[in-house]
């Protein structure tokens, strides 16, 4: 796309926030981690239809944080693709969104997650207790893509056996190169939602969709069809896919991280710090806002209304402006700051679940097999698309 009039030349950049140079070469937190430090805080690129990208971590705290000024009607990029996005909550603004977020705020709140705390403990025991004897496994196919989807399809009462095909369908909306469009994606979700939000608001059970879809949003008004087929959908693309992938990161670093390991087994149940310190390090949301109105002045540049600007929201842990010496995982970190569960009014209502999924399966892991490493099989090759991923993470240890 050719370069718009109110773009200084000096803050053009070639930059596919779905495949960021150095990816390849360096991995996906190390390539960000330089782009942030080599470049302007706020900068423009040609590709994805041309849009700005906040690579300063107060500049992306800022749109993400800031309704007034940036809209999350269109949250993902090309915005020829995000205007088709349109699920709920996360494209809407204040006030309006604010009902449906109090439905998940209601399910994921930090009471909730701990009276989940021992079924999510003994998934994790379970799996691990599968192939702890064995001395290998994958852990991306293991334990990844099994343990955080058993306990979120547990929570929105599905058959687990369902989410391999949720999960191609998620990845169809979140990667590009997939074997469906985002628009397809999108319509094949709702046709599998309909069904279910249908059964569920006539004969509701204990789970999560049940409830949401017989809450008071107010004055006694209950989620329309429609709203019920945004929201739900919506919560299954979030549930099926962040965690799995944050996983694989977490353990390859414990794999090679022998001090890290040491000061975890040491530290009992007391990991708190560390889990803080490891979401800080491996965030991995590339997501977008839309541009409300014109701005003349905006860590130096002028944005224009409709404007797009990326907030790849683990720049802000990996801004070494923000955080001294980011890629260094340190437990004693002060005040470390970080968007990983991104901040302002669309924070991540998840974020309580994948703290305790993660301190869970630290502690329970590192009790049964407290040392291992990484496979030779393991594929560290870069996965584009909104969602950082390492393809498949393979652990060895002495059984």
């Amino acid at each position: 796309m050719q370069r718009p009039s109110h773009v200084p030349a000096d803050r053009v950049v070639d930059i596919d926030i779905y495949l960021p140079p150095g990816l390849e070469a360096q991995g996906f937190h190390r390539a960000w981690s330089a782009l942030s430090a080599d470049n302007p805080a706020v900068v423009w690129t040609p590709r994805n239809e041309g849009h700005w990208i906040a690579l300063g971590g107060e500049a992306l705290q800022e749109v993400q944080s800031d309704p007034e000024r940036f809209s999350s009607r269109v949250i993902v990029l090309p915005k020829s693709v995000g205007e088709m996005h349109g699920l709920i909550p996360t494209t809407i603004d204040p006030p309006e969104h604010r009902p449906y977020r109090q439905l998940l705020n209601a399910h994921l709140n930090p009471g909730a997650i701990r009276g989940l705390s021992e079924s999510i403990r003994q998934t994790a025991i379970d799996l691990i207790d599968s192939f702890a004897h064995k001395g290998h496994c994958n852990f991306t196919a293991d334990y990844a893509e099994q343990f955080p989807i058993r306990v979120f399809m547990a929570l929105v009462g599905i058959d687990a056996a369902e989410a391999p095909k949720i999960r191609h369908w998620a990845e169809c909306m979140t990667r590009p190169g997939m074997d469906m469009t985002f628009d397809e994606a999108k319509a094949v979700f709702f046709d599998y939602v309909g069904p279910l939000v249908d059964a569920r608001r006539e004969n509701p059970g204990e789970d999560m969709i049940s409830a949401m879809l017989h809450a008071d949003l107010g004055e006694g008004r209950t989620l329309s069809r429609d709203e019920a087929l945004s929201i739900v959908t919506q919560v299954l693309i979030a549930g099926l896919d962040t965690v799995v992938n944050v996983l694989g990161f977490i353990m390859r670093e414990l794999a090679e991280n022998p001090a890290l390991r040491a000061d975890l087994k040491q530290r009992g149940s007391d990991i708190a710090p560390v889990v803080h310190e490891l979401f800080r390090r491996f965030g991995l949301v590339s997501i977008a806002r839309e541009v409300r109105h014109d701005i003349a002045d905006f860590h130096g540049v002028a944005l224009k209304a409709g404007d797009m600007i990326a907030i790849p929201t683990q720049v802000h842990g990996l801004d070494p402006r923000v955080n001294p010496d980011p890629l260094a995982i340190d437990p004693a970190r002060k005040r470390a700051r970080h968007s990983t569960f991104g901040s302002g009014p669309h924070m991540c209502p998840g974020q309580e679940l994948a703290r305790k999924e993660v301190a869970i399966t630290v502690e329970e892991w590192l009790k049964r097999i407290p040392e291992f490493a990484l496979g030779e099989g393991s594929d560290l090759s870069p996965v584009p698309g909104i969602v950082g991923a390492l393809r498949r993470v393979e652990l060895v240890w002495t059984p």
